[in-house]
């Protein structure tokens, strides 16, 4: 399907805009009143900033907006399906001509919601500011995969909207070098621009051990009821917030 066709097939969803795009649960403490706004880019680094892409494109894409992938070559289709990404909503253009490439997201950003790109690419300051104008006008989103880290010499010579970091990430499942890979637990700093500014954090399973996108529920502690009764308890190191967070063992 050509640029073309994909607009004539998507105008009805596109056209039918709102000042917002909704996202899954668990991403709604990163942004500000727990949703996309439109007409923004963001910027995702870190390890698993590409799962991280496809879970917050997930969100519109289950409300029936489509998402374009352009230069992910780590992009897995299963993976996106995975975190809830229609593969019949998603169009991907492997790797346009290098000359070709910010005509081609301007192409998509007109005609789609959500438009992930690699951050790798070198972006000229004047195309830059055309997507970005274009972005803002369209209501869609760009999303920057991949991002560099601060200092590090990026391909936008912008800074985002919105920053997302993945700044700790453990995998679960293996036991003594053996058994498969089966989820993998992150944290994610938020920050960005205007309202976006304010430092967020939150801890996820990306992905979860069913292959979605989760929270990673406060840890409970156990209280040895024996200590409690002789008053040994210490309360000051418990995790969690509320009373449901404990756990008695020998009650």
């Amino acid at each position: 399907m050509g640029l073309a066709e994909l607009r004539r097939a998507v105008a009805p969803v596109s056209l039918a805009r709102e000042r917002t795009l909704p996202v899954l649960s668990p991403l709604e403490p990163l942004l500000p009143d727990g949703v996309l706004e439109r007409g923004i880019i963001a910027g995702l680094s870190g390890p698993g900033s590409t799962s991280l892409a496809l879970a917050l494109a997930a969100g519109p894409s289950e409300a029936e907006s489509w998402v374009a992938a352009v230069g992910l070559r780590s992009l897995g289709y299963m993976a996106a399906a995975g975190y809830g990404v229609g593969l019949d909503r998603l169009a991907v253009v492997a790797q346009p001509e290098p000359s070709l490439w910010a005509d081609v997201v301007a192409a998509l950003v007109d005609s789609l919601d959500v438009v992930l790109v690699a951050a790798e690419q070198r972006v000229r300051s004047a195309d830059a500011r055309r997507l970005r104008a274009r972005v803002r006008d369209r209501g869609a989103v760009l999303i920057q995969v991949g991002r560099a880290e601060k200092g590090a010499g990026s391909g936008w010579p912008e800074r985002p909207d919105l920053e997302w970091s993945v700044v700790d990430s453990v995998w679960d499942g293996l036991d003594d070098g053996a058994g498969h890979l089966q989820s993998r637990r992150v944290t994610v700093e938020a920050t960005g621009r205007r309202g976006a500014a304010r430092v967020r954090r939150a801890e996820l399973w990306l992905p979860g051990p069913e292959g979605r996108l989760a929270t990673v529920e406060p840890r409970a502690t156990v209280i040895d009821i024996g200590q409690l009764r002789s008053g040994e308890a210490n309360f000051t190191d418990r995790v969690g917030a509320g009373p449901s967070d404990r756990r008695l063992r020998g009650a």
